[in-house]
């Protein structure tokens, strides 16, 4: 009697009770997934359509200057992002400013993820105050570097160079104006400053998911302090670096804040955000600077990518552990 119940309902004999038919599935799927529709919805909203929009003006010869000459004009827009000179040196100065600045970061942030990561009186305090420069608005902190540091009448940096120089008699000492002498290095100094304190972090925490057994076995072992870092740590923090170089890469790339406040684009420092910038609100060439930024979202996108492989890899690393 049971087996001709359970062949009624749609199940072979001692395979338990029957599955639920596909339909029924299906609307268990969708009311799961019904509470996240209005995220998603907006999230397209608010994203995608832009680009969308953003794309299909990049194809358009769209200029507020002749209203007249509006039209479809192919790839021309691109063409003139890669083939105008100043729009090639605004790339070379976003691949310039964003290698320097990463790099650095991540040197600095790994000397003091290594200092950091030795036990003393006070290092929960003092990890506090070396993360407070990523925390600080990135245009206050770029106007702390142009106004209390940089300034050539009152800067701290001048203050110091005449402190400096006053003790060894001197009654004249250089008052280098530091945006003018060195107007990219100026940028690149403040962006370093902000960006080593999240390359700190990143590394601090792989520092602290080292095997420390293996590592106190290779000391009773002999090894030297060098020899752990070259052979034991630096491999293991390998991925580490790899992630905050991507990261940092992807919001370094589309810095603005630094080089519209402490330069604004001159002296050879315009980078690709702050050239579709000019081209769209100072010569309103609607299209050219959709292109432009079409450019600069698929190099992030590159990126991106390449950094969400290197989060996966670690994920499956500490899985397997």
């Amino acid at each position: 009697m049971s087996a001709t119940l359970e062949r009624s309902r749609g199940a072979e004999p001692g395979t338990g009770p029957a599955q639920p038919s596909g339909a029924l599935r299906r609307s268990a799927d969708w009311a799961r997934r019904a509470p996240l529709l209005p995220a998603l919805i907006f999230t397209i909203v608010v994203t995608q359509l832009p680009f969308v929009a953003t794309l299909v003006i990049s194809f358009m010869n769209w200029n507020a200057y002749y209203p007249d000459e509006r039209g479809f004009t192919g790839v021309s827009n691109y063409v003139s992002v890669l083939t105008d000179v100043n729009m090639r040196d605004s790339i070379i100065v976003t691949i310039e400013l964003t290698v320097v600045v990463v790099l650095v970061s991540l040197l600095l942030g790994m000397v003091i993820a290594l200092l950091l990561d030795r036990k003393f009186r006070g290092r929960g305090i003092v990890r506090t105050m070396m993360i407070t420069p990523f925390l600080i608005v990135p245009v206050a902190a770029a106007l702390l570097w142009k106004h209390a540091l940089y300034n050539p009448e009152y800067g701290l940096l001048n203050g110091a160079l005449t402190w400096i120089w006053s003790l060894f008699g001197s009654s004249n000492p250089p008052q280098p104006d530091w945006i003018t002498t060195a107007p990219l290095v100026s940028i690149e100094v403040a962006l370093i400053w902000q960006w080593t304190p999240f390359m700190m972090l990143i590394l601090l925490a792989g520092l602290q998911s080292r095997p420390l057994d293996v590592i106190e076995a290779a000391r009773i072992d002999g090894a030297s302090a060098w020899q752990i870092f070259r052979y034991m740590t630096f491999p293991h923090l390998r991925q580490y670096l790899e992630l905050g170089g991507l990261l940092g890469a992807i919001y370094i790339v589309q810095n603005f804040d630094y080089v519209f406040t402490i330069t604004s684009g001159g002296l050879g420092t315009a980078n690709l955000p702050y050239t579709i910038y000019q081209t769209f609100y100072q010569a309103h060439d609607y299209g050219r600077a959709s292109a432009a930024g079409v450019v600069v979202v698929i190099g992030t996108i590159i990126i991106a990518t390449l950094a969400l492989r290197t989060v996966s890899s670690l994920f499956r690393e500490e899985n397997a552990r």
